[in-house]
């Protein structure tokens, strides 16, 4: 596994997630995922899909910043910084996210675990 790998698939994880496109997010996602959000909550895959689906979500801004990646083997943890603006449920969102994703290796395929986020203030 390589940094640029890791750095691709962020990107593309970014774009599919400004686009809502769920069958491309549905492909990086591993079906097991664990994620917790900045408010305590832990959500799973299909939690994070409806979310998605429904259009409760809207992003205008999606933007990353000191992106470090550490490679584990197969696995790799990457924490970003992510600037998101949009609105959830109707709600606006305008705020800075540390976020932590861990992706593993399964095959020819990389797909996230796991991850967090909290607010930065």
């Amino acid at each position: 596994m390589k940094i640029e790998t890791i750095v691709n698939a962020e990107i593309e994880l970014l774009t599919v997630i400004k686009t809502a496109d769920v069958a491309a997010l549905d492909k990086l996602l591993h079906d097991d995922l664990l994620f917790n959000l900045s408010d305590g909550q832990t959500i799973t895959k299909e939690f994070d899909l409806e979310t998605y689906r429904s259009g409760k979500v809207k992003i205008e801004t999606l933007e990353a910043a000191d992106q470090i990646i550490n490679i584990i083997e197969d696995t790799a943890v990457v924490s970003v910084i992510i600037l998101l603006k949009g609105t959830y449920d109707n709600n606006p969102i305008a705020n800075s996210f540390r976020y932590i994703r861990v992706w593993k290796q399964f095959g020819e395929s990389l797909k996230v675990i796991a991850g967090s986020c909290v607010a930065l203030q």
